[in-house]
């Protein structure tokens, strides 16, 4: 397997910038949304255990997964 090629910010291309602060925005908006959303919610509302979820979405990097998976499946109707 190839080695990845580490850049640093400077030598980005603009569009690169660009969609990394775009996913960074993203991510972070997702977060906030889910982390207040589970806040405000009893446990008997959240699937699985609300630390859990509280975890995962402070403490695990991912680019909206996390946060979109709490959203589409960690929260009962």
């Amino acid at each position: 397997m190839p080695a990845v090629a580490k850049k640093r910010w400077n030598e980005l291309s603009p569009t690169a910038k660009v969609a990394i602060i775009g996913i960074a925005a993203v991510d972070a908006g997702l977060r906030a949304w889910a982390l207040r959303d589970l806040a405000g919610r009893e446990a008997a509302q959240v699937n699985g255990p609300k630390w859990a979820w509280g975890a995962a979405l402070g403490l695990l990097s991912s680019p909206g997964v996390v946060p979109i998976v709490y959203l589409a499946a960690g929260r009962k109707p």
